[in-house]
């Protein structure tokens, strides 16, 4: 495989999205924000989500104790929130901050443990957009490996008030 980039990509349009502006894209919080940085983003293309896989996740503690191992459906969250970033991304400020609402997961595979230490960098590229629907195709690696892949659906609702 080569390490030249490809030419078919468009350019990346936002090299960085910290934290910071993470939080104020999507409604999600400790400890549930599973994404720490999005790079690499082509709007209406594709963004590489960053996660930095830490031993202080709440959820290591009953998974597994003594043998800490991210769960899958925390991978796959994690990709359908680097997925609502490039959402948010695409759509601009003037869309104000619409709620990006998981429909359907295909073709999961776990292919090795995430651990305490490792770095996932979660790629999500659009595969479609039909209206509100759109469809991603996901993979998540830690140091160049894929440990797991996935094809997501989301529907986009507008901005939800709160109560």
């Amino acid at each position: 495989m080569s390490s030249a980039p490809d030419k078919n990509l468009p350019p990346v349009d936002v090299a960085v999205i910290d934290i910071k502006q993470i939080l104020s894209m999507i409604p999600h919080r400790y400890p549930f924000l599973l994404v720490d940085r999005l790079v690499e983003v082509r709007k209406d293309h594709s963004a590489v989500g960053i996660k930095n896989v830490s031993v202080n996740e709440p959820f290591f503690q009953g998974h597994f104790p003594g043998h800490p191992v991210m769960p899958g459906v925390l991978i796959v969250e994690s990709m359908a929130q680097t997925a609502a970033g490039l959402v948010i991304a695409t759509l601009g400020p003037d869309a104000g901050i619409p709620i990006v609402y998981f429909m359907s997961i295909d073709g999961a595979k776990f292919r090795k443990p995430v651990t305490p230490g490792d770095q996932l960098r979660i790629a999500v590229t659009k595969e479609k957009r039909r209206g509100q629907i759109w469809r991603f195709v996901c993979e998540a690696k830690v140091d160049h490996v894929i440990v797991a892949e996935a094809t997501i659906t989301a529907m986009i609702m507008d901005e939800v008030k709160p109560v």
